[in-house]
């Protein structure tokens, strides 16, 4: 996966950007992007950078990573 792609985590569409080996997640808010986090693609499960890799951002293995990350971010009241 390159450049940005729109998600669907739990409900909600959220922005994916890879920038080398880092994955920013982020939302649209009022036509601006606000990123709510850098993940390192390393740091994810063998199967979700695999699909990642592929381009294959429908794939649950990295969508199940990735709302792991939106829920903490929550948690932490980002």
């Amino acid at each position: 996966m390159s450049g940005s792609t729109t998600i669907e985590l739990g409900g909600e569409e959220y922005l994916v950007h890879r920038e080398g080996e880092v994955l920013r997640l982020g939302r649209q808010l009022r036509g601006d992007t606000v990123w709510l986090d850098d993940v390192a693609a390393s740091l994810l499960p063998g199967p979700a950078r695999e699909a990642l890799d592929r381009g294959e951002h429908t794939d649950p293995a990295p969508q199940t990573a990735l709302l792991g990350v939106v829920r903490a971010e929550v948690d932490r009241g980002g």
